[in-house]
């Protein structure tokens, strides 16, 4: 009987989106804090009448930022939102990482005007990062889900909420808008944005482009963006309209070095790849094969065994490494409201060429007189397609309905590379170009994902009291086919769950304030990568996930969530609590350095249970000035401990605390903006937090500080704007990622990047 009513109900709502589809209500731009009822000038808005927890911040808060950095970044002040990365822009991808509530950004769902970004790994094989999908200066607004996020999400991974970009409508007046930046590590940023303005009928758009360069903090090497985006809207009737986007984003970033615990002491913060010193290199390559370290052949017995100090492995110093991808992303569709239905239906297309590169000391080039040194890539090209869509309108006087579905096609291919360096004296290959003309391939395989995901929600008013009540349904099927197999697994997987609840209500109580609730169950689909998921190990190892006792479960978690807001004259605050179980969770064990990049091990290790508290507080204080807190507490505990096939123990994890999830989180910052003077200083505070499974290696807690400070200029209509920033402002000494290299059971590891230092930038803005 549930069956036939999940298959009626799916039916129906395919049926009835099939005129027209999108995401959840809402445009492609959403409304302002303006127009929100008189709540400009907050600092972030608080979710209002939602019946989950939620929070959004606008334009005007990125623009305070320094020019470039992440809009992920932005959002950090959030409460349960930890963000890290190397950069003071948070932009470095190797580095960059956020996390909610204890989950991982692999177990987030990330979008931009509903177009699905994947899950934000570094080796991205369903998507792409915000960074490269939109400039910031073209980021209208940003949403956070600290739970499990909307129903209407287009995504499959969104066990632990949800991050929803929104990119600002073209204007309606003709203009241009200049943006340079120059700072610390001979930071040069241009950014310019060119408006039609109405051309006609209602018709504007707009494109712009900007080029970044800035040298590494530490070490040697730089990283550089060339990127660009245009966007249309045109309407076609009084409350419907086209809008069309398109991206392009070139990035090529040379990479830090990951670190130990045991090599910050040793060898300092500031130590990082040796790119200025090729011959040292070439030297630790010879001493290592001497040695027996990386298992190849000796290359120059005159090299000797000893390491030079302070180096003491092949481990602590490699030559190079770097991060390339080239995407295009582009998309088309339909918005707005007929016959008192509302809809909208959009497809998107994104082309990614990417590849991962390491000079790796295990492995020599080829040929007499080469390096003892090669260059080992991961290699990625994408190809994706979808179309998106929802339609939905009132019925009755009490509900209010919506359906909608989401399908897409993911061909990606990836391959593991080696390169050869012809020299010993002389760099024969830049790390900022796309190598060709392989010596080896170890493996190569072409991936496919088909996805299918719908949805149905009701919401239902009456009076005080709003209900939203629905569910979303998917089949997620993967494929792996090997040009090269080199081990790895090939097959077939799917995941399918037609029926992830939703519940939630909100009741305005009177007085400015409401209380909030709901449940919300999601499904985590199976990714298809030689890097990371149920592929990525042996054709042996696969085929035991697929049956038996070790058949591999999809990851699950069920969020509860109760809470209030309030809103009152200048204050408007809200404090909410949360229950999450997490089961089925797959833990992918990899052994050795990664730049050996031996297959993992995938396994499900349990649950996950956590609880916590969020509390945020937005105040106007009058004369321009402004405050705003977030306090968040998270105890995420791992429920069971990790036991192989036939029983035994190889990680007591139980009761302990989930890596990379720190209880503690306090933010805060003060604003100011009047008289054309703006001022903000912003304080973030991060406790303990673990990275490894038995919590017996973690990092210390640490508070950082950045500072804006500007002048608008008031030019009789045309726009002059200064603003200096300073990130990381007393320059503390901290480790930032963790986890860049995964995590281990215990023992230290290879896996933190220690964060920017104190970095001064300052911009001019001009437009007309």
């Amino acid at each position: 009987m549930r069956k036939a009513a999940i298959w009626l109900l799916a039916g129906t709502s395919i049926l009835i989106s099939g005129t027209a589809m999108a995401q959840e209500i809402q445009p492609v731009a959403p409304a302002s804090a303006a127009d929100e009822g008189g709540e400009e000038g907050q600092i972030v808005v608080i979710g209002r009448g939602e019946t989950r927890q939620v929070q959004q911040i606008s334009a005007s808060d990125i623009a305070e930022l320094a020019a470039g950095t992440s809009p992920l970044k932005a959002i950090e002040k959030l409460p349960s939102v930890n963000f890290q990365s190397a950069d003071p822009f948070g932009a470095y991808e190797w580095a960059q990482r956020v996390s909610i509530r204890g989950f991982n950004q692999n177990q987030l769902g990330f979008t931009l005007d509903g177009i699905p970004l994947g899950d934000a790994s570094y080796g991205n094989v369903n998507g792409l990062h915000i960074s490269r999908a939109i400039t910031s200066e073209n980021v209208g607004e940003v949403r956070v889900a600290q739970g499990a996020g909307s129903i209407g999400t287009q995504a499959t991974n969104n066990l632990g909420g949800t991050i929803e970009f929104f990119s600002r409508d073209p204007s309606d007046q003709f203009g241009v808008h200049a943006e340079g930046t120059y700072g610390s590590e001979n930071t040069v940023r241009l950014f310019g944005r060119i408006e039609s303005g109405d051309i006609g009928g209602g018709v504007k758009a707009y494109a712009s482009y900007v080029y970044s360069d800035m040298d590494k903090w530490k070490g040697w090497g730089s990283q550089r963006t060339n990127q660009a985006n245009g966007k249309i809207v045109a309407p076609v009737a009084d409350d419907v309209r086209l809008v069309g986007t398109i991206s392009y984003s070139d990035r090529r970033e040379n990479d830090y070095q990951d670190l130990s615990l045991g090599m910050i002491k040793r060898l300092g913060y500031n130590w990082d790849n040796i790119s200025n010193d090729y011959a040292l290199a070439v030297r630790i390559a010879d001493i290592a094969n001497n040695r027996g370290d990386t298992g190849a052949p000796v290359s120059n017995a005159a090299a000797g065994t000893a390491y030079p100090a302070p180096i003491t492995s092949v481990d602590d110093a490699y030559f190079n490494a770097a991060g390339l991808r080239r995407d295009w992303l582009g998309s088309f569709g339909v918005e707005g409201e007929s016959a008192g239905l509302n809809f909208a239906l959009k497809g998107y297309y994104h082309n990614n060429h990417g590849q991962g590169l390491w000079y790796t000391p295990y492995v020599p080039s080829p040929g007499a007189g080469a390096s003892p040194i090669s260059i080992r890539t991961t290699e990625y090209d994408m190809d994706r397609k979808g179309v998106f869509g929802h339609t939905g309108g009132q019925f009755g006087e009490h509900n209010d309905v919506t359906v909608g579905f989401w399908y897409e096609r993911n061909d990606f291919q990836q391959a593991r590379r080696f390169y050869a360096l012809s020299s010993r004296t002389q760099v024969t290959r830049d790390s900022q170009d796309f190598q060709s003309n392989p010596f080896a391939t170890q493996w190569d395989f072409d991936y496919s994902t088909d996805t299918f995901q719908y949805y149905v929600q009701d919401k239902l008013t009456f009076g005080d009291l709003t209900l939203n009540l629905g569910w979303k349904g998917f089949k997620v099927k993967d494929k792996a086919s090997p040009n090269v197999s080199g081990g790895l697994a090939s097959g077939q997987i799917d995941v399918t769950d037609w029926f992830q609840p939703t519940a939630g209500f909100n009741y305005k109580i009177g007085g400015g304030a409401e209380l909030f609730g709901g449940f919300s169950q999601v499904t985590r689909a199976f990714v298809a990568s030689a890097t990371t998921g149920p592929f990525a190990t042996t054709q042996a190892g696969f085929n035991a996930l697929l049956s038996g006792s070790t058949k591999l479960k999809p990851e699950q978690s069920d969020t509860y969530e109760l809470g209030g807001r309030f809103r009152s004259g200048p204050f408007t605050g809200s404090l909410a609590g949360y229950y999450v179980n997490f089961r089925n969770r797959l833990l992918g064990v990899t052994t050795g350095a990664g730049i050996v990049g031996n297959p993992v091990t995938l396994q499900n290790v349990g649950g996950v249970r956590s609880l916590g508290i969020e509390a945020t507080g937005d105040l106007k204080l009058g004369s321009g000035f402004g405050a705003f807190v977030s306090y968040s507490y998270n105890d995420s505990t791992y429920r069971d401990d990790v036991r192989n096939a036939a029983g035994t123990l190889l990680a007591a994890t139980k009761g302990k605390t989930v890596v990379d999830a720190p209880k503690h989180l306090l933010k805060g910052e003060l604003t100011y903006d009047l008289g054309g003077f703006n001022a903000r200083i912003g304080a973030n505070y991060m406790s303990k937090r673990y990275f490894t499974y038995t919590n017996d290696q973690s990092v210390g807690g640490r508070v950082l500080v950045d500072a804006t400070l500007g002048y608008k200029f008031d030019l009789g209509g045309h726009d002059l704007e200064i603003q200096a920033n300073a990130t990381n402002l007393f320059d503390k000494k901290y480790v930032s990622t963790i986890g860049t290299n995964g995590f281990g059971n215990s023992g230290d590891n290879m896996t933190l990047m220690v964060g920017a230092p104190q970095q001064f930038f300052v911009t001019l803005k001009a437009g007309f």
